[in-house]
């Protein structure tokens, strides 16, 4: 599963493995190398469940608990995500991964001209409460946990999801959701933005200061660095833009006069498996010690759980090939075995047909079956932290440390990571290390099996999940009849006391709640923050 450069010599023997965050790997490893970068087993490793949390968050790891699957899930309409919704808890899912279509990222309603042949496409198109209404309809929205794949208006999402739940008859105080809304990673990796850099992570901040005082079990960010190395970013680099990003996200919220320790246990992270396994072990325990040192360092956080470093730890996505579909399969239980070597939390896995569509019922339930068979039958539960005091995964992790530091340092030196996205600094870089990536591949220096090397055989026919047309048409004019019945009147007068809001910049929440429960649509939503905000301009790469 590696992405690592091999030089060999005529014989097929490794003169030289080196990774793509630039560390050189030695045949042997032995104490010797430990001595040499300073390893100390209370500063760097310590005991499992205490800081610096190396080793992991919670004492007993997968003794005391297994991790949360999370299986990507939604298109079409409402109706169809719900019924996928149900089949994944039938089978054992214990949590939700939404994905949204593109109109409803965008912030464009269904029957807008920008979302033509676009609805439901790549996820379940929402316009309305309405929608929320069928899409969670018999989910324990207090038991089960939903991952909002939403960024660009995941505001509006996040009070959708709110209005819904209340609507069902749960108290705010107990749901349980986690809005993607990572705007400065959509800037630098995936490109659903809207609003201009400033005004988009200001709302932002209205989230993390809305979950603080109204949805104490919300987690109202989950911090991309998972698209950002899908984009082409090195693991190292992928882990700094990520700890940057969060902190830009703190400042924000900071500067409004609340101290770091009262919100930051709500910051999650959401990181990608693909690449080499031992690069990512070492990238995955380095970040956790990282994020724990630098929040004491920085805002002066004391408080235990607030020192965790919590989230998805899955996808995989740029690892899966068109090629040779079936060996998918194999590389996504690598990727499940990577992730559970590492401590994840929660992991989403991406299916083996990804490559081509969104995932059928059989290529989604081989996945959670996948993740099911290594916290269940393989013994990953049995121990905490397997490669601890190994002298390799130690030694890797305080050269990944140093590698994350570096790359950290270069975005300070910008003035931090709004600045730098500002300046589209990240996204040159990102976009430089997938050139030097691509190259290598066609080089045939970086090994893809069945890409590259290997690549004999007949390739397998691939079941796709086909896209309804019907889909889009039912949920257009599910959206003309809703402006029709509802009362517009109240309507306007929320979206009049957005505006206001947002002009005389006041915590958006509140006041999207009350036009989601009017039946205000997102796209109705997010034209009043086109209208006060503008639009982002994305600035030269070259």
């Amino acid at each position: 599963m590696g992405v690592a450069t091999y030089i060999k010599d005529e014989n097929d023997a490794i003169q030289e493995v080196m990774l793509q965050s630039g560390i050189k790997v030695k045949p042997v490893y032995k104490p010797d190398d430990l001595e040499r970068v300073g390893f100390d087993y209370h500063k760097d490793l310590g005991d499992p469940g205490e800081f610096p949390f190396t080793r992991s968050i919670h004492p007993l790891g997968y003794r005391s608990r297994s991790f949360t699957t999370r299986e990507y899930t939604g298109f079409g309409t409402p109706e169809e995500t719900n019924k996928r919704f149900k089949l994944m808890i039938s089978h054992g899912q214990t949590g939700l991964n939404v994905a949204f279509d593109l109109p409803t990222q965008m912030g464009y309603d269904s029957d807008d001209p920008m979302a033509e042949g676009e609805v439901g496409r790549v996820g379940i198109a929402v316009d309305s409460l309405e929608d929320f209404e069928i899409a969670f309809k018999d989910i324990p929205l207090n038991k089960m946990g939903s991952s909002l794949t939403i960024n660009a208006v995941a505001t509006i999402i996040l009070a959708m999801y709110q209005s819904a739940a209340e609507k069902f008859g749960y108290r705010k105080e107990e749901i349980l959701a986690t809005p993607q809304n990572d705007i400065l990673k959509e800037m630098v990796g995936r490109g659903a933005w809207i609003y201009p850099v400033e005004p988009a992570v200001r709302l932002v901040g209205d989230t993390i200061e809305y979950a603080m005082k109204e949805l104490p079990k919300c987690s109202p960010v989950s911090i991309g660095g998972y698209h950002i190395r899908e984009s082409g970013c090195t693991p190292a680099q992928e882990i700094s833009y990520a700890l940057m990003i969060a902190f830009a996200y703190i400042d924000n919220v900071v500067a409004r006069g609340y101290e770091a320790e009262e919100f930051v246990r709500g910051l999650t992270f959401n990181l990608n498996v693909y690449g080499n396994l031992w690069e990512n072990v070492a990238k995955f325990r380095a970040a956790r010690k990282l994020w724990a040192k630098l929040l004491r360092e920085r805002y002066g956080v004391q408080d235990k759980k607030s020192l965790f470093l919590r989230g998805n730890f899955g996808g995989g996505g740029s690892g899966l090939t068109k090629q040779q579909p079936e060996n998918n399969i194999i590389r996504g239980a690598y990727y499940g075995l990577t992730a559970a070597l590492s401590g994840a939390q929660t992991v989403a896995l991406c299916s083996f047909d990804e490559a081509y569509t969104i995932p059928t019922e059989r290529a989604a339930l081989l996945s959670l079956r996948t993740l099911q068979i290594l916290m269940d039958e393989i013994g990953l539960r049995d121990t905490v932290d397997p490669l601890a005091g190994s002298y390799f995964i130690e030694t890797l992790t305080k050269e990944m440390e140093e590698k994350i530091l570096e790359e950290m340092e270069k975005v300070e030196n910008l003035g931090g990571m709004v600045e730098a996205v500002s300046s589209g600094y990240v996204q040159r870089e990102v976009a430089r290390q997938a050139y030097e990536f691509e190259k290598k591949l066609q080089e045939g220096k970086v090994i893809k099996v069945g890409v590259n090397k290997y690549t004999e055989g007949v390739d397998m026919d691939v079941e796709l999940h086909e896209y309804n047309e019907k889909w889009g048409h039912m949920q257009i004019e599910r959206v003309k009849k809703l402006r029709k019945n509802r009362n517009n009147k109240a309507v306007r007068e929320s979206l009049d006391s957005l505006e206001k809001a947002a002009r005389e910049e006041k915590n958006v929440m509140p006041y999207l709640v009350e036009c989601c429960k009017h039946y205000a649509t997102v796209g109705e939503m997010a034209n009043v923050f086109r209208e006060v905000f503008g639009e982002h301009v994305e600035p030269s790469i070259f």
